[in-house]
């Protein structure tokens, strides 16, 4: 910052009122207080009367933001050409330029995450299903701009103050070590939620299976653990390390959120096989519960023991409707099939009496 040119620039303003350091000190500020005012007001109400006419929400909301950090830089660059020109001591001088650098970090450092915020929340309206920040990823990126933008402000406000940080860093590593050490489990938990918020290979409301047999709904994606509540009612909590490194069957997956379910009967040899998929293709079709898109489909799987074995196959909207449809199912074929004469076989065992025990 150059004062000396400034204040050159306006001598011809200072010859009016005297040469006192302290009424030209005044003046700076007063000067500099309109300046603010003006260009908060141009920024406000012409530029962003222009941005609200692009249509596009991003450009509107960095205005509102942008105005009050404007305002008060213009404020702290001319309060520190004031005390400039007081001729204070050098020592005040210097403290008040670095208390005016450290509320100028502070101000920029907001502005700053609430535009990354901005940018986050737009970039994720318009994420595909492969984007790295998507709604489900949100949260995390915000958390980590707002930390690297602590970090940075922190770093800068040191240095504002001529404090050398390398002993800090050395002291945090090995702090960072220890830490490190004594909570290894606690720290694996967090690494494997930041993946897994990254990665997301569920979300909440998806319906998961695990590889050691626990299906449930995902109610809640944590840094630490995730939870899922099993048909049972039963909330299951388990730590992230062990769902980051297992086998995950989302039910929910896949281009939508459809499950199909597969009813498997079988027919006595000698039935009409025609009749026989014309009778659950009827039934999927019937049943308000069972998708038409994609349609029911029905398929003679196998020459069984004793049974000719068929298959229908017919989709749900949810995976938590599987086990009530396939009751509904079971139960209609049962009767549909008894109505029309359909035999279902079953397991059946003739006992021959060889010889009777005698007296």
């Amino acid at each position: 910052m150059d004062t000396q040119a400034f204040l050159d620039y306006f001598q011809p303003v200072f010859g009016l009122i005297g040469e006192h350091p302290y009424i030209k000190a005044i003046a700076v500020f007063l000067l500099s207080f309109a300046l603010a005012k003006l260009i908060a007001h141009i920024t406000v109400n012409f530029i962003g009367r222009l941005a609200k006419r692009t249509g596009n929400r991003f450009d509107d909301a960095f205005i509102d933001i942008l105005h009050v950090p404007l305002f008060w830089t213009v404020i702290l660059v001319g309060t520190l050409i004031s005390i400039t020109i007081t001729q204070m001591p050098e020592t005040a001088i210097s403290i008040a330029q670095s208390i005016a650098f450290n509320l100028l970090t502070i101000i920029w450092s907001i502005f700053t995450v609430r535009l990354l915020r901005i940018l986050t929340i737009a970039m994720s309206e318009r994420a595909g299903p492969h984007s790295l920040i998507r709604p489900q990823t949100l949260p995390l990126f915000n958390n980590v701009f707002i930390i690297i933008v602590i970090a940075l402000a922190i770093y800068f406000m040191f240095q504002t103050w001529h404090i050398d940080m390398t002993a800090w860093v050395a002291s945090a590593g090995i702090v960072g070590i220890a830490v490190g050490f004594a909570a290894k489990d606690t720290l694996a938990n967090l690494f494997s939620g930041v993946f897994i918020l990254a990665d997301a290979p569920y979300k909440i409301g998806d319906y998961v299976v695990l590889e050691s047999g626990e299906r449930g709904k995902v109610t809640h994606i944590g840094i630490r653990s995730t939870r899922l509540l099993t048909r049972d009612d039963v909330e299951v909590t388990i730590p992230n390390s062990i769902m980051g490194n297992t086998r995950i069957v989302n039910e929910s997956g896949g281009p939508h959120e459809k499950f199909r379910i597969k009813v498997q009967v079988g027919v006595a040899y000698g039935s009409d096989i025609d009749q026989v998929r014309d009778i659950l293709f009827t039934i999927a079709i019937d049943e308000q519960q069972v998708c038409n898109d994609p349609e029911p489909r029905v398929r003679f799987r196998t020459f069984g023991n004793s049974s000719l074995d068929f298959e229908l196959l017919c989709w749900v909207d949810n995976p938590e409707l599987r086990g009530r449809v396939l009751d509904t199912l079971n139960c209609t074929i049962y009767k549909c099939f008894k109505a029309e004469g359909v035999e279902i076989p079953y397991s059946k065992h003739d006992l021959y009496i060889k010889e009777m025990p005698k007296a």
